[in-house]
């Protein structure tokens, strides 16, 4: 296949297009500016600018570019920039993908669990109705940019992507050097649920998303095991040989990075499962939490 992937820098992207290429995949990247290469594609989504026509005959759009949600507090300026790098973005590519002659069969857009906000113990599953606050609304305003490619009759999945775990990047590589200090613990209650998924069963789910006709709209990449933050807390520092007895002070997190992301993204609670891909008997490698962190960190050298 021909694979078009925005975002082939990042940790999805990247890990995504070494899986593609290693089975005989030619993989195409987009970029902003000059082209360099053969294996590029010219886009520039702010200016609502793409090489449409190099898109012609592709196999496979792969949507994952996008502001990260987490690097600086959530001003105005930086909330406007988060969601407009992912409505602008996809509303191109989208648009570009619905104008072929010869349409890519299949475009995978990256969303996020965030899509269903702060949710309790609610069991949440691809039909659970979307939740309140800034992520679900840029989760579901994302998703509903896609909308031109679906209606050209190009299969289109919406990967709603939990935490995904990664020692060379996200959230537990910021997690492991406090822990390793022995200073990590829960944070706030721990009784809110995470949904995470390790990196090696993402790419898995991905080139699920890409192959397989019977999954469009929104998917759930999610491990099929939810833990609470108090159980991710402990398996952690288990596998580290660390204690966790200290909770996570929350106030310097909020005075640094401000209350609403630090509520959005270490106290709200989604249990999220991943019924389509359960559906249709995706394997996990890795589906309960503590023997993926072993992996993870043992593989990749802890």
């Amino acid at each position: 296949m021909d694979v078009a992937i925005s975002g082939a820098r990042g940790l999805l992207g990247s890990a995504l297009a070494t899986s593609l290429r290693a089975d005989g995949h030619r993989v195409l990247r987009f970029v902003r500016g000059g082209l360099t290469a053969d294996d590029q594609i010219g886009w520039d989504p702010e200016a609502g600018r793409i090489d449409a026509p190099a898109l012609e005959g592709i196999d496979a759009v792969v949507h994952l570019a996008g502001e990260s949600i987490g690097a600086r507090r959530w001003t105005p300026e930086q909330k406007r920039r988060i969601r407009e790098s992912r409505t602008t973005g996809t509303a191109v590519l989208a648009a570009a993908v619905a104008s072929r002659e010869r349409k890519p069969r299949v475009l995978v857009s990256a969303s996020a669990v965030g899509y269903y906000g702060d949710r309790g113990d609610e069991l949440l599953t691809e039909v659970s109705a979307p939740g309140e606050g800034f992520l679900a609304e840029v989760c579901r305003a994302w998703e509903d940019e896609t909308r031109p490619a679906t209606d050209a009759g190009v299969r289109t999945v919406n990967v709603r992507t939990g935490v995904v775990l990664a020692k060379q990047g996200g959230a537990l590589k910021s997690m492991l050097l406090p822990f390793r200090l022995g200073l990590g613990g829960k944070q706030g209650s721990g009784k809110q649920w995470l949904s995470w998924i390790a990196l090696d069963d993402e790419v898995t789910a991905l080139r699920a998303a890409i192959d397989d006709d019977r999954l469009r709209g929104p998917v759930n990449l999610t491990a099929p095991n939810p833990v609470t933050n108090a159980d991710y807390v402990h398996a952690l520092g288990r596998v580290l040989h660390r204690p966790t007895r200290l909770p996570t002070p929350m106030l310097p997190l909020k005075v640094r990075y401000g209350g609403e992301l630090v509520e959005s993204l270490l106290l709200a609670s989604q249990r999220v499962i991943p019924a389509r891909l359960e559906a249709i008997g995706l394997p996990f490698r890795y589906p309960v939490l503590e023997p993926a962190l072993e992996a993870i960190l043992q593989v990749q050298g802890s």
